[in-house]
């Protein structure tokens, strides 16, 4: 009897942890690592008292967490902690803010390949024709697609 107690709280400890790992701390956290090693040491220990153990052991933990589970995403109180935002703005595209081929302008930043460029008083995320481009030098634009601003340093002729 003690033996099905102890399988049955590391179980729900293990579907207990890996559920908040899921729902809370998405991603790889203490709780999903904790939880999976609960898991695996209540399976090892049902497994060493028989075979039959092990095996009603992984069943009514995989039910048990598939209900569980269900049931969490079936309920209202996961609600409460949802974000609820709507985003409604847009984002001007480059040919939007009156950018065009053959307008110059200045690197902000070092161009690496990308950077901030300051075109026709525009501030704008400008990439680079194939070199890095240091700040403070002057650009001219070659291509304009949506968002994307593609530059080069203006060539001065001594």
């Amino acid at each position: 009897m003690l033996n099905v107690l102890i399988i049955s709280v590391l179980m729900l400890l293990a579907i207990l942890l890996i559920l908040v790992e899921i729902f809370f701390f998405p991603g790889v956290t203490l709780a999903g690592i904790s939880g999976f090693l609960f898991a695996i040491g209540g399976i090892w220990y049902a497994y060493t008292i028989d075979t039959l153990w092990g095996n009603i052991c992984v069943i009514v933990s995989v039910i048990a967490f598939f209900v569980i589970f269900w049931r969490l995403l079936r309920s209202k109180s996961l609600n409460k902690l949802a974000l609820h935002a709507e985003v409604d703005s847009t984002l001007p595209s480059s040919k939007d803010l009156g950018i065009k081929v053959g307008d110059k302008g200045i690197a902000l930043s070092r161009l690496t390949p990308i950077g901030k460029a300051r075109i026709n008083e525009v501030i704008v995320e400008a990439k680079s024709w194939g070199e890095f481009i240091d700040e403070n030098t002057p650009i001219v634009v070659l291509k304009v697609e949506g968002y994307n601003v593609t530059v080069k340093p203006v060539e001065i002729n001594v």
